[in-house]
């Protein structure tokens, strides 16, 4: 099967996007979403996302792990795709789309960077030492005192595939504060089973819990290994969140084509 694709990243998060609108991708198997997300053999990538026909909506994300499977929520992805959507063609001032947790919005300011809303968070887990809340996907959330000093893949791993954690899996998000409106975050996602140069759920949920108000209207800027992002939000209580905004730059790297086996 020929593919033609599209190359995208944010912040160093990167994604193959396919132009599923006629329906020439949707039979496409999980062996063949490695493949093609694999960076020795494939085009390479921390997933594949598609963008397809949706009544009510101005298109549908379909979200692909690299290791083939689909899976929850991507922030970096829905902002990749909404710039994707653009290049297509698909030009609006607000963007309405439909993804696997249900209904976002976006929007492409005068800079070219996207703003997109995430879902709105109801419940916060604490523990003695972490966090654990869904952002659109689950995430675990811990403070180290010097992020770029941790073995991110070995301690998220473990995490990740404790008995806690493992049957259902979990991201791993660990955070170093840099001052009262900046942390700085590194993840270890599932699926792609290694650390990823930036995820934007993961820098959402991470931004939540690093809310220094004590409720109302709140932004914090996040650094990653693959650049900045920031997140605006109304905080409502310790854990409850609303109108939620991960913020950032959204750039397609080249287009090609290429062939994998049916």
């Amino acid at each position: 099967m020929k593919i033609e694709f599209y190359k995208y990243q944010g912040t160093g998060n990167d994604f193959i996007l396919l132009d599923n609108r006629e329906n020439m991708y949707s039979n496409i198997t999980p062996r063949q979403v490695n493949f093609l997300c694999h960076r020795r053999f494939g085009v390479g990538a921390d997933g594949l996302m598609m963008l397809s026909e949706k009544p009510g909506f101005d298109f549908e994300m379909t979200y692909f792990n690299s290791d083939g499977n689909t899976s929850s929520m991507c922030g970096n992805g829905g902002r990749c795709i909404v710039k994707f959507a653009s290049m297509l063609g698909i030009k609006k001032t607000n963007y309405n789309f439909y993804a696997v947790d249900g209904a976002h919005e976006a929007e492409i300011d005068l800079n070219g960077e996207v703003r997109l809303k995430m879902k709105d968070v109801d419940d916060v887990e604490f523990s003695y030492t972490y966090y654990v809340l869904n952002t659109g996907s689950p995430h675990y959330v811990k403070s180290v005192p010097d992020v770029n000093q941790l073995d991110v893949v070995a301690e998220g791993r473990e995490i990740r595939n404790s008995k806690e954690f493992a049957r259902e899996g979990i991201n791993v998000n660990f955070i170093e504060t840099i001052d009262d409106d900046t942390i700085y975050v590194r993840t270890y996602e599932r699926g792609v089973e290694d650390e990823t140069y930036s995820c934007g759920t993961g820098v959402t949920a991470s931004a939540l819990i690093s809310a220094h108000n004590d409720n109302g209207f709140n932004r914090v800027e996040v650094k990653t290994r693959g650049g900045r992002l920031s997140v605006e939000f109304e905080k409502i209580s310790d854990k409850k969140f609303k109108n939620i905004w991960l913020c950032g730059p959204a750039e397609m790297v080249f287009k090609g084509e290429t062939k994998v086996s049916i």
